[in-house]
């Protein structure tokens, strides 16, 4: 197949569209479904993601796209009970005996609320117990090389039949030239080919030089994940996993407090006081994320409150306070943190610090490069420069 015809583009009115190659053939099937544009360059990007993790790093990955960015992405390891209900993943048997199953697992539960919807990527193929996670959650589609037959009949089953499948061939590899079209201008560049793994952490900036295995495989978790998430962005990440990642922002700070904000989030609801929660029988699955998002919140009253808890809850919960949410996270450490650019100033090392961060990669360059690592230095953070910028438009 050489082309494959779209209902629509961006918006409804934007037509006519499809998708194609100048040379040969598409290096996709559409298995069940009619994917849309925007599901295709979810598809094709979360793809590029889940395959470069799984050559780096020689497992499983899992990625949760929105809007041509990762809500989360993930290697296989197995999820602990903890964070295994924090996922919602707690009643689903074998979890831990499909790598792949936990990926997605860890990446759909790395931002709930805007995995709502999502596109999801697979770096091998889907068996049964993914292809159940995968049923019982809102999503649009799903790209993976290959389905088992148990799986792909699961999948075929949701909504009403129509749930969008596409198979990649993950021997495909493209043009080395790219073209994109901007107002009838077309621009011209080569991929983005660059090889991301450990050797890009060897120089080591800061006092502190001590950068575990697990730092390791976390910072290159993080850059990888940065360079298909849409720019300026910063992505956090622990435990073989992305739990905050702030896209598309104009300013490195508010791409640092955004990611952040979500890292804290993804920590809190493992908190025993979220673990406690006990939801109203009625209460749907989908509307647990919107509950626990506002229990959270400064707004926990919409959820708590003398006359609205009986809607959301069994037993009313106890509330948590802010001071309890500032103590038990000034008690992380070990995160690390990647950024697609470097650090303009030292404000963002502060608020790295306030979720945990000790480990940072960024590609340096900056005029105040001293002042980055200054800060950093005063956290007895390690601070890798990379020199490799990974800008994503």
């Amino acid at each position: 197949m050489k082309e494959f015809a779209l209902k629509y583009g961006c918006n409804p009115h934007q037509k006519p569209a499809r998708i194609y190659v100048e040379e040969g053939e598409l290096p996709l099937a559409v298995l069940n479904g009619r994917p849309g544009y925007i599901n295709f360059l979810d598809a094709l990007n979360s793809w590029q993601l889940v395959k470069e993790l799984k050559d780096a790093m020689g497992m499983p990955a899992a990625a949760s796209f929105k809007h041509v960015s990762p809500a989360g992405a993930a290697l296989g390891l197995p999820l602990s009970d903890v964070l295994q209900k924090s996922c919602f993943v707690d009643d689903i048997e074998g979890l831990n005996d499909s790598p792949l199953a936990c990926a997605y697992a860890r990446a759909r539960g790395t931002d709930r609320m805007s995995s709502f919807g999502d596109w999801i990527a697979l770096s091998d193929i889907c068996d049964e117990t993914t292809a159940n996670i995968i049923k019982r959650e809102v999503s649009d589609g799903v790209i993976a090389p290959g389905y088992t037959d148990e799986a792909k009949k699961i999948l075929s089953s949701k909504r009403n039949g129509n749930y969008n499948i596409v198979e990649i061939d993950p021997e495909y590899e493209p043009p080395a030239i790219e073209h994109k079209q901007v107002f009838g201008v077309t621009f011209e560049q080569g991929r983005n080919d660059c090889r991301i793994d450990y050797s890009l952490l060897d120089n080591i900036v800061t006092k502190n030089k001590q950068l575990s295995d697990e730092a390791k495989r976390d910072l290159v978790v993080a850059l990888i994940t940065l360079k298909y998430t849409q720019s300026n962005s910063v992505c956090y990440a622990v435990d073989g996993q992305a739990i905050g990642v702030g896209a598309g922002q104009q300013s490195r700070i508010h791409c640092t407090r955004l990611a952040g904000t979500k890292a804290d989030l993804w920590h809190l609801r493992q908190h025993p006081k979220v673990m406690e929660l006990v939801f109203a029988a009625d209460l749907k699955r989908q509307d647990y994320n919107n509950t626990i998002d506002l229990y959270l919140s400064d707004d926990a009253e919409e959820v708590i409150g003398d006359n609205v808890w009986q809607k959301y809850f069994a037993v009313r919960p106890e509330p948590f306070t802010r001071e309890e949410k500032k103590a038990y996270l000034s008690t992380l450490k070990g995160v690390s943190l990647g950024s697609d650019a470097f650090f303009p100033f030292s404000d963002n090392i502060e608020r790295a610090a306030a979720s945990g961060v000790s480990f940072i990669a960024q590609p340096g360059g900056s005029i105040r490069d001293d002042a980055v690592i200054e800060c950093c230095d005063k956290f007895n953070m390690v601070m890798a420069f990379t020199g490799l910028r990974l800008f994503h438009h």
